[in-house]
């Protein structure tokens, strides 16, 4: 995949001081998104959907920040975010999407998934938690079993956050200084900066062999994590539900924020390098 050639590309529309929204703004924008979201929530128990939300993206690039405002104000017994730890003997020991399977929506469910089986297209391979054989079947399974879902009545949206390697550290190391976020920082977060490029070549392979039409990526610029998380919950509302992101005070998704992979994102500036 061919990439800029500078790391300020990536940003080359947006700048992300200049379009932080206020926090005024945000909070009026939010509280109508979330209130949206409270009437998806109520749409999927009445007409018993099963949605599942995937999360993946580089390490501070917002995915808990993001499902916590998507969660935050609805009930937990319909919408669950999960994170699973480690995987334990009997997990290394099974087929690998077995441990979760049983964490998929039931009917009237919403589950967000905050890293998933992606875990083998990037995390794994980087840090050889996982042989290259391996990892080349997954890619191959990947898109198979996530067919087997939507057939089977899923709605499946997946969305990947990107930032710049600069915007990485400059998180990382907030992590470090602040007491209220240190329970983020984990001893895979070492090797994010040392392992840019490694991550960045499995992420690229990722993106280019489970994208399919039953599940289709979402590329997200998360440099300004305001617009992201807004930009992403617009998103949501306007694959699932395009009613109620128009209720949301006539909320448009900013197509430079969030774009679907297949939509010109591949040597386009709008992956970091």
């Amino acid at each position: 995949m061919p990439r800029p050639g500078k790391e300020e590309n990536i940003l080359s529309k947006k700048n992300r001081h200049t379009d932080r929204p206020s926090r005024k703004a945000y909070e009026r924008d939010l509280r109508e998104l979330q209130i949206a979201f409270g009437h998806l929530q109520r749409r999927a128990v009445e007409r018993e959907l099963r949605v599942c939300l995937v999360f993946e993206g580089r390490d501070a690039a917002g995915k808990d920040g993001t499902i916590k405002r998507i969660t935050e104000n609805l009930p937990p017994r319909e919408v669950r975010a999960v994170a699973l730890p480690k995987p334990n003997d009997r997990d290394r020991a099974s087929w690998y999407f077995q441990r979760y399977v049983p964490h998929l929506p039931a009917r009237g469910e919403m589950v967000l998934f905050n890293r998933s089986w992606y875990n083998r297209a990037g995390v794994e391979p980087v840090m050889e938690f996982c042989t290259p054989a391996q990892n080349k079947t997954f890619l191959h399974a990947a898109p198979k079993f996530e067919q087997m879902l939507v057939e089977d009545g899923i709605v499946l949206l997946k969305y990947w956050l990107d930032i710049t390697k600069s915007e990485q550290k400059a998180r990382l190391d907030a992590r470090k200084n602040d007491p209220l976020k240190t329970w983020k920082l984990s001893p895979l977060d070492a090797y994010a900066q040392s392992r840019w490029e490694a991550y960045s070549a499995a992420r690229d392979a990722m993106l280019q062999n489970t994208d399919h039409k039953d599940g289709p990526w979402r590329v997200v610029r998360a440099e300004e994590k305001r617009t992201a998380r807004l930009n992403i919950m617009r998103d949501i509302l306007h694959q699932l539900a395009p009613d109620l992101l128009e209720s949301a005070g006539k909320q448009n998704v900013d197509r430079d924020i969030v774009r679907g992979f297949a939509d010109g994102v591949a040597g386009a500036g709008f992956l970091a390098p």
